[in-house]
């Protein structure tokens, strides 16, 4: 109907939704002017106008509403929907006015709408109606006649969200008192409206049956069908008495119709229901019409009692009742004994099908009603009556369901006694009949209770309460007759209830289940209102006319707790059944005695356990001293043997036959475990119950040197934690000093001895939970056991905890199962004792406890449960202890305690980072307490800081013990600037997994500190200020971040610490905002201390620079602040350099020329002379950004530069141009290293300014400087020196690298014979002696650990050696070195090069492994020339062979011994699973030199001329050098090789790949250094199928199908497109020119069009290169030509194909070799007869061996291939032998 996503049909412009339709059609004014609403015509209430206008009450409709209104009479549900939860919303919105001119429309609408058939539409419009109604009130009374008949309908919806709705809705018009008077008023239409319902419509005339289905129409009739029935109830229970007499005709006119009685049978149970429910109305209301339709009534309710239906049987058996009552003759009117009574017995046969709770509630009341002549012989009668109950209640639903059971066990004890009270006379006949009730009804509903478990509790209630409503009769003085018929059934029911009992319990049969069933009954008997009737729910009774009001009890008598009632004084007199009359108090007991002395001659004669089990409930539930003399008849005591005999206290009690009873029986099977103890403990309390106090004590403490004694008292004491009765008769034990000395005792050894001492495992845990039960309030909230011990018990356990387990970690395995137990002694310790933790005893335990929390599991040796366990414990005691703490902390007390713990675990002990991390945690924890405490704990935090925090020398101590490595690093990055020996030793690394104490310490204190600060406790930060040093705190934990950052190369903790200060938050941020003096703090420290502060305040600046936060130049006012210069200060500037101003810069670097031009002597190496004048001039030059502002006159650094070469001629002793002999001093090698750094920015900066004689000093002394240096030099030398020399390079770098980069223009600006000075001499001599010194360094790499130091001297030697200019190259001087065997073509020089250079690829050292990549790059295009003279000579001398020529074999050497490594690494990875490589890991190492070797080789093989890369090709095909290069490429290359953090542009070509760019071998370790080896990868798979396409497609199409399909996909995705562009670029861009052929690029379609002329012949060629390139074969396909053969062209079609695919090279030369082979043809060369091509495919040789006999010339790879496939020498033409 409103379908929105229907095709729609080409050219309808009409909306598929009528909602829509409806929409246009309102607002085309005036286009349809007849159209009409509902109705036939616009004076009935259905019409809605169309169009605006016409009349005047219809201006009153709003469009929106007549829209709205016209969509609810669609006939599509989903549009109903809508439209009435629009017009809901609209009621709200709109106008009243507006609103009310629906009125006349809507009440049409909603008598229809109403009864809709969708649920969902019933409910919205009754909503939507509600709302209405709140908008028009009064306005709705004048179409209330017509709405209220479907309203009242609505209210009885069979769907009860609707009907709730509508009822709400009415709620809401009318108020309770006014729903009558307007129901009244519409009276007679509601029953107009009903009446049609119930008796004239059908199916059909309800809905259409052309547009509704059957099944909705038929489901629409039932419901109102239904729903009228339940309205006329409705309507009859609403109308005031007086009006009910008007419908009187109405109604008569409807019951006499048969219709209506045919409902009674209707197959819809819905339905019979609605209709008895209207009987039951029509029986209240109107009860003389139901008297004239007696005839009718009758049959139709009381026939109908069978029927099961849950929603019919409550208004049957309800309308059954009224009918009796109401009509006096109505058995008149069925037959009872055919009709009724068949049906009763099968519904009580059956338990009520389920139904129990509904029908026999009634069956009483029923049974009341039945006349005399009807029930006949009463015995008959009830004999079939109650059994056919019993058999309900062992029915098997009556059995399942405990409701079920007691409403069927209640009735048929209501009945029996109605039955019983109604036969209570003398006659034969009732005394028979009450017998018959006795004994054949009531004692086997108690043998069935005792079988089925579920029937006892309903039972024996209901028993109890029948017998004492019976013995209460019994004292009736007035009705003696009565009281004497109620002994008699009293008599007989104990009669037959003892021997019942006797019979059972004595027979062979007899099991566990009917022993407790009898017991059970016995305790009902004696306690009938006991804790056990509390949960059943209290129902009204069914009272008797004549019964007497005899039964008021008190309802406020207290409820009693207990079983059994102590005394202080002898218990001669049983008092278990005082409450009881004496008519049941004596049988009972009687029936007891018997019942136990029976089972103790079953256990004394077969041992039988459930009788003991029997006789202990006996005993517990009928305590006396009469019970115990009867159990100890035929006893003979001499078999008893009890220690207790022997004791002096209990001899003199033992005249109690109680306390012999517990002696000579009790205590027997106690030890002989002869059943459950808890059992045996109940009959120990009906011991205790017939003892005095002194007794009792005397007993207990006997029973505690018992064997078993700890497992018995534990479950005594159980039993008095529950019953404050029982508490109370050993109160006094409890408290005594024998139980706590005992449980004392008892906590030392389970702590000491745990689980390994010889105890039962029972009695161990029993012994847990006494100490447990010892350590909780229970009655009053008092301790079991008095104060004194419970504070020794805490302290033994605190002692348990104390034991050091680290130091023997065999004690964990002992202690660990006492460890749970103690855990939860402590925990109900901490949670049930208000105010425990003020015992010093607990704080001291729950210290402990928090010890082992806060130390990492390897050292507490703790599992993972025992720890959880813990630390549930410690929270829980933390809590509770905050609770309870004052407002101030004691010195000695638990957080004191932490605290200092805390402070000495982070200041002295060794932490690695789990063990600080959970540290962290548990201080993090309790500060989170502590902060969530109220009110705000200000001092306590602050004084938890206080112990906390160390003092200064403290502070220092902990700085101290960082190891200066850093300082190598930072020195050689020229961050700072040093001219003393730093404390620095290669061998001091700091290697170790443990986490520096000054680190942790300031992990600790920050954490503390920042959430303190951020957590608004404070008003002002200048509050804790006053008291803490947060900015002191704050400055050491940056002083630690930055020493992290300067070791992180160094040690491989310092990134676990990070990870760790991440995961709590400990950042530069939340310091700088929690801390506002942090600034001024580190440049103090900065001034004071230089070194690793400068750094720190250097990062803290960078920080805030870019949040715009510190100005730094209120840190100093003016730059005389920082002299005298010291090397705190001079590193301060060093440091703030970035960030000075202009000016400051300025006046420093004229102060410090100034002052370097006075130094002499001493001074000039002094700091606060030349040095550091040096040093500062140099921090700011290298810190300038503009190049073209500079900071002060070019002249001044021009006259620094004079101020040094004056040195040189002065004091010439401090250039250290001859220092081999001895080891230059720290102070020269500083003030060079600076002269050094001076000079590279000179040149930088103002090459062009330096004159012949300063370039002249410059270059002079940089080879003075490197020949003096690359004879000491070495990795192990010291920090100075190496950074001595790594300047020296630098120096030699920058300017190898501006001659070899010069502009022209800039060269002619330079001293005239400059360049050629340096190319001829300078070059020679620093090469000579630089190649040599990298050579020599690189060779102490091997087996050596490279420290960052000795990476940074490798990298300076690398960036310089990697410039050497290639004619130094080839004419180096280096030893000569050859390999026997190795075969070669190269000259001696070149040879030794590649055998000396090669291996280093192979070197542990990165930059080792650069460097050489960039020097052998510069030869590699050198070395195929030397192979291609070679094999002109081979071809030129005739040989036969297919050529097989090897790369260089220095590369392949390299080559060969990574590849077996290589196999080793990835021989379990298959191809194309990507394998991410650690960084600078031996497998990195190995990995890198791998790849830069092929580089190196495919360089190589690019550079060759096309006949030696064919030669080279197959050599690299044979030996499978290739083959396994792609198989390791794809477990190098990433998965995905696109560039992170770009974004999708659907404007670009696409995104940015790893092969896309151009991949640049850098020497500095970069951020990205893990990813450089999938970078490499990429970059060499992309040159493999750039130069060897053919090889690749050969290897590409030999493999199985997975890595086949693997490498399609990603090439075809990553790189294909990249290539198939580069080549058709090449084509387009490329300026060869062909005679007589012409080649043009068509890059969309990815081909390349060949035009070849010559005389009259042309050919035209398409080449088109596949998606998949170079992996797919390329396509020729033809295009004109004219002149040519069909055979020669298809020859020189398959001549083109096979050039472009087996050769490896790009197009144009596949192109190149095909026209040469077609000019050859042309010029009348003959074709090889074996490959008929002129020019060879793969060596590109022309046909020069001839037959001798036939003439024909052949290839000589096409010959050689010929012999040794056939096996033959012929000639492949004539067949004669060839020679």
């Amino acid at each position: 109907m409103g379908g929105k996503n229907k095709q729609r049909t080409k050219g309808n412009v009409r909306p598929s939704s009528s909602g829509k339709a409806a929409e246009l059609l309102a607002k085309d004014k005036g286009t349809v002017p007849g159209f009409t609403g509902f109705g036939a015509n616009q004076n009935e209430l259905g019409y809605v106008p169309a169009v605006q206008g016409l009349e005047e009450v219809d201006s009153l409709v709003d469009a929106d509403f007549r829209m709205v209104l016209r969509k609810m009479s669609k006939r599509d549900a989903t549009t109903k929907l809508k439209a009435a939860q629009e017009f809901g919303t609209m009621c709200k919105e709109k106008h009243p006015e507006s609103i009310k001119g629906v009125l006349p429309y809507w009440s049409r609408i909603y008598c229809k709408i109403s009864l809709d058939h969708d649920r969902r539409v019933r409910e919205a419009v009754q909503q939507a109606f509600e709302l209405l109604i709140l908008q028009v009130k009064r306005n709705l009374a004048p179409y209330l006649k017509n709405i209220m008949g479907p309203w009242l309908i609505a209210q009885c919806d069979t769907y009860n969200p609707a009907a709730s709705a509508a009822k709400v809705a009415f709620q809401v018009a009318f108020p309770l008192n006014k729903q009558p008077e307007a129901v009244a008023f519409c009276k007679e239409e509601i029953m107009n409206i009903l009446y049609d319902y119930i008796l004239k419509e059908t199916p059909e005339t309800l809905s259409d049956p052309q547009s509704v289905p059957e099944e909705e129409r038929e489901g629409k009739y039932l419901r109102v069908v239904t729903s009228s029935l339940l309205a006329l109830k409705k309507l009859l229970d609403l109308l005031p008495e007086n009006e009910n007499a008007a419908l009187k005709d109405k109604l008569m006119e409807l019951v006499s119709q048969p219709k209506f009685w045919k409902y009674s049978r209707h197959k819809t149970p819905q339905i019979r229901s609605a209709f008895f429910e209207l009987i039951i109305a029509f029986c209240q209301y109107l009860p003389e019409l139901m008297k004239i339709e007696a005839a009718r009534v009758c049959p139709a309710v009381l026939l109908s009692i069978d029927d099961m239906d849950p929603v019919v049987c409550p208004p049957v058996w309800a309308a059954a009742l009224y009918v009796l009552t109401c009509i006096e003759d109505c058995w008149t009117h069925v037959n009872a004994k055919k009709g009724v009574l068949p049906k009763l017995w099968a519904v009580l046969k059956e338990g009520g099908c389920g139904l129990a709770t509904f029908v026999y509630p009634s069956l009483l009341p029923f049974i009341s009603r039945l006349p005399e002549e009807i029930i006949g012989s009463k015995i008959e009668f009830f004999t079939l009556f109650f059994s056919t109950f019993s058999k309900g209640i062992l029915s098997e639903r009556a059995l399942m369901s405990c409701t079920e059971s007691s409403a069927i066990v209640s009735a048929f004890m209501e009945c029996l006694h109605f039955t019983l009270h109604q036969n209570l006379g003398k006659a034969e006949d009732q005394q028979k009949l009450q017998q018959m009730l006795i004994n054949e009804q009531l004692l086997p509903l108690i043998h069935s209770a005792w079988k089925y478990p579920k029937l006892q509790a309903s039972t024996f209630s209901q028993l109890a309460d029948t017998l004492a409503s019976w013995e209460k009769r019994t004292d009736n003085s007035d009705i003696e007759e009565w009281a004497d018929a109620y002994r008699r059934l009293l008599s007989d029911f104990w009669v037959g209830l003892s021997q019942a009992c006797l019979s059972r319990v004595g027979s062979a049969e007899a099991d566990k289940n009917l022993l407790e069933g009898v017991s059970s009954l016995l305790k009902f008997l004696r306690k009938p209102d006991s804790t056990t009737k509390q949960s059943v729910k209290k129902k009204g009774k069914i009272r008797f006319i004549d019964e007497e009001e005899t039964e008021n009890r008190d309802n406020n008598v207290t409820n009693h707790l207990t079983e059994l009632t102590f005394g202080t004084k002898n218990a001669l007199e049983s008092e278990y059944l005082g409450d009881n009359h004496p008519a049941r108090t004596v049988p009972l007991e009687g029936l007891v005695c018997e019942l136990a002395k029976l089972s103790m001659t079953f256990i004394n004669e077969q041992n039988s356990e459930m009788h003991l089990t029997f006789l202990s409930t006996l005993v517990s539930s009928f305590p006396s001293r009469k019970l115990f003399t009867i159990l100890l008849e035929n006893d003979n005591p001499a078999n008893a043997v009890s220690f207790l005999e022997t004791n002096n206290e209990v001899k003199a009690i033992a005249s109690n036959p109680a306390i012999q009873f517990l002696i000579h029986k009790l205590l027997i099977w106690v030890q002989e475990s002869r059943t459950d103890l808890s059992f045996l403990v109940d009959m120990l309390y009906s011991v205790f119950h017939c003892c005095n106090n002194n007794e009792r004590k005397i007993i207990l403490n006997q029973i505690s040197e018992m064997e078993k004694g700890w497992l018995i008292l534990s479950l005594i004491i159980q039993k008095a934690c529950v019953d404050p009765v029982k508490y109370a008769a050993i109160s006094d034990w409890l408290k005594g000093e024998i139980l706590g000395e005992k449980l004392v005792f008892l906590t030392d050894k389970l702590c000491t001895t745990g689980i390994t001492s010889n105890w039962p495992k029972d009695v161990h845990s029993q012994s847990w939970v006494l100490l447990s039960l010892a350590l909780s309030k229970h009655i009053n909230n008092e301790f079991l056991i008095d104060e004194v011990y419970i504070e020794r018990i805490i302290d033994r356990l605190h002692n348990a905890l104390s034991k050091d387990l680290s130091t023997d970690p065999s004690k964990t395995g002992a202690l660990e199962p006492s460890l749970s137990f103690i855990c939860d002694l402590a925990s109900n310790f901490f949670r049930s004792i208000k105010g425990c933790l003020q015992m010093s005893s607990a704080e001291d335990l729950l210290y402990t406890i928090f010890q082992l929390c806060a130390q990492s599991q390897e050292k507490t040796h703790l599992a993972d449960a025992d720890l959880h366990k813990l630390q549930q414990t410690w929270l829980l005691g933390l809590t509770s202890l905050i609770n309870q703490q004052d407002r101030n902390f004691r010195n000695c007390g638990f957080f004191h305690n932490c605290a200092t713990w805390l402070k000495s675990q982070v200041q002295t002990s060794t932490l690695d980072a789990k063990s600080l991390h959970v540290l962290l945690s548990c201080t993090c924890t309790l500060l989170d307490k502590l902060k969530a405490t109220q009110p705000q704990p200000l001092g306590h935090l602050i004084t938890l800081v206080e112990w906390m925090a160390p003092n200064n020398s403290e502070w220092e101590n902990m700085r101290q013990k960082l190891t200066p490595q850093w300082l190598s690093k930072v020195l050689l990055m020229e961050q700072l600037s040093l001219n003393r020996d730093a404390l620095c030793a290669g061998t001091d690394i700091y290697s170790s997994d443990k986490i520096p104490n000054h680190l942790c310490t300031t992990a600790l204190l920050n954490q503390v500190l920042l959430q303190i600060l951020e957590a608004d406790i404070f008003n002002e930060q200048e509050e804790i200020h006053s008291v803490i040093s947060t900015s002191q705190i704050a400055a050491e934990m940056l002083y630690s971040l930055q020493w992290c950052e300067e070791m992180k190369d160094f040690c491989p903790t310092i990134s676990k610490y990070h990870e760790l200060l991440l995961q709590f938050d400990i950042t530069h941020e939340r310091l700088r905002k929690a801390c506002s003096t942090l600034c001024e703090t580190l440049f103090s420290r900065s001034l004071q201390n230089g070194l690793l502060w400068a750094l720190t305040a250097s990062q803290f600046l960078t920080q805030t620079k870019v949040d715009g936060g510190c100005n730094l130049k209120r840190l100093y006012t003016t730059v005389e602040r920082f002299f005298p210069l010291t090397e705190a200060s001079l590193h301060t500037i060093q440091s703030i350099a970035p960030f000075l101003l202009r000016e400051d810069k300025n006046l420093l670097v004229t102060q410090c020329a100034a002052k370097l031009s006075t130094s002499k002597g001493t001074d000039i190496t002094s700091v606060d002379g030349g040095f550091g004048s040096l040093v500062i001039i140099n921090s700011c030059l290298q810190n300038e950004t503009d190049v073209d502002e500079h900071l002060v006159d070019d002249q001044l650094f021009m006259n620094v530069l004079n101020t040094i070469m004056e040195w040189r001629n002065c004091e010439e002793e401090i250039f250290l141009f001859d220092c081999t002999l001895k080891p230059p001093e720290s102070y020269l090698l500083g003030l060079n290293v600076e002269i050094l750094h001076f000079l590279r920015l000179l040149i930088k900066r103002l090459s062009t300014s330096v004159t012949s004689e300063q370039w002249d000093f410059i270059m002079c002394s940089i080879l003075t400087w490197l020949e003096t240096m690359s004879e000491t030099v070495s990795l192990d030398s010291k920090l100075l020196v190496l950074h001595f020399v790594c300047q020296i390079c630098g120096m030699l770098s920058n300017l190898c690298y501006m001659f070899q980069t010069i502009a022209p223009e800039i060269s002619k600006t330079l001293p005239a014979n400059l360049l050629n000075e340096w190319n001829n001499f300078f070059v020679e001599g620093a090469y000579g002696q630089l190649l040599p010194l990298f050579l020599k360094i690189a060779a102490e790499c091997k087996g050596t650990i490279l420290l960052p130091s000795s990476m940074c001297l490798l990298t300076a030697l690398g960036e310089a050696s990697a410039l050497i200019p290639l004619k130094q190259l080839m004419n180096h001087n280096l030893p000569a070195k050859f390999i026997a065997g190795q075969k070669t073509n190269l000259p001696d020089k070149l040879q030794t090069a590649l055998n000396t250079l090669a291996p280093l690829l192979l070197c542990k050292a990165r930059p080792v492994q650069i460097t050489t990549y960039h020097i052998l790059h510069k030869l590699m295009s050198e070395l195929p020339a030397f192979d291609n003279e070679h094999l002109k000579s081979y071809d030129d001398n005739g040989n036969d062979e297919e050529h097989i020529l090897s790369p260089p074999a220095a590369l392949m050497s390299v080559i060969g011994t990574q590849e077996a490594e290589l196999e080793n690494m990835f021989c379990n990875i298959p191809v194309g699973e990507y394998t991410d490589i650690e960084p600078l890991s031996e497998a990195y190492y190995s990995i890198l030199g791998y790849l830069l070797a092929w580089k190196l080789l495919l360089i190589f093989f690019k550079a060759s001329p096309s006949e030696l890369r064919a030669v080279y090709a197959t050599y690299l095909r044979q030996s499978k050098c290739l083959h396994r290069l792609l198989q390791h490429l794809f477990r190098l290359m990433p998965e995905n090789p696109t560039i992170p953090g770009q974004i999708a542009d659907s404007a670009s070509k696409g995104l940015r790949t790893l092969f896309s760019e151009k991949h640049v071998i850098l020497f500095q370790e970069t951020e990205t250094l893990n990813t450089e080896v999938s970078k490499l990868a990429c970059a060499v798979y992309y040159s493999v199928l750039e130069d060897l396409p053919a090889t690749v497609r050969l290897w590409w199409n030999n493999q199985d199908k997975r890595v086949s399909s693997t490498v399609d996909k990603y090439t075809s995705r990553y790189v294909s497109s990249i290539l198939s562009s580069q080549e058709i670029s090449a084509v387009q861009a490329s300026t060869q020119t062909f005679k007589s052929m012409v080649v043009k690029a068509r890059p969309v379609a990815r081909e390349v069009l060949a035009t070849y002329s010559v005389d009259d012949i042309f050919i035209e060629l398409v080449i088109h290169l596949p998606t998949n390139y170079p992996l797919g074969s390329v396509t020729v396909e033809s295009g004109k030509r004219v002149g040519v053969a069909v055979q020669q062209w298809r020859n020189w079609m398959m001549q083109l194909n096979t050039f472009l695919n087996l050769q490896n090279g790009s197009i144009m030369e596949g192109l190149a070799l095909w026209k040469s082979n077609v000019d050859k043809r042309f010029e009348g060369t003959e074709e090889c007869m074996i490959c008929f091509s002129v020019i060879h495919g793969s060596n590109y040789s022309l046909p020069k061996k001839a037959c001798r006999t036939c003439k024909k010339k052949f290839h000589s790879a096409c010959l050689y291939r010929w012999f040794t496939s056939s096996n033959k020498s012929s000639c492949p033409l004539c067949r004669e032998t060839f020679f």
